[in-house]
């Protein structure tokens, strides 16, 4: 469990195209076998420590004709972004996906000192 040590807790949030490969038969919907698509985030501000990262489908478009695997993560957090992770594998044919992300921490705070 995070502990926030302040009322300065802040949350950030996005909804993020990841790819649309039906319309130029792009690896995820033409291809098979393992499959990974990345995109960076950015956050508005940075936190003060690491936030916790939710993430999830908010769109997925697939072709109800082969199985439907599919991995969504948050990976390489820092205090200023992360990395969304989409990753499929076998005949799995994924013609678009959209990610929703969610972020919470502790934000930094004017009194904060900088000892160096």
């Amino acid at each position: 469990m995070k502990r926030l040590r302040n009322h300065l807790i802040g949350v950030d949030q996005g909804d993020v195209p990841l790819f649309s490969d039906f319309e130029d038969g792009g690896e995820m919907w033409t291809g098979t076998g393992p499959r990974e698509r990345r995109k960076s985030v950015s956050f508005s501000e940075a936190f003060r420590h690491v936030p916790a990262v939710q993430v999830g489908l908010s769109l997925s478009d697939m072709d109800s004709a082969h199985n439907t695997r599919a991995e969504v993560k948050a990976e390489n957090i820092t205090e200023t972004g992360f990395e969304l992770v989409f990753r499929t594998w076998g005949d799995t044919r994924i013609a678009r996906v959209r990610m929703s992300w969610f972020a919470i921490g502790e934000l930094h705070h004017a009194d904060d000192w900088q000892i160096d």
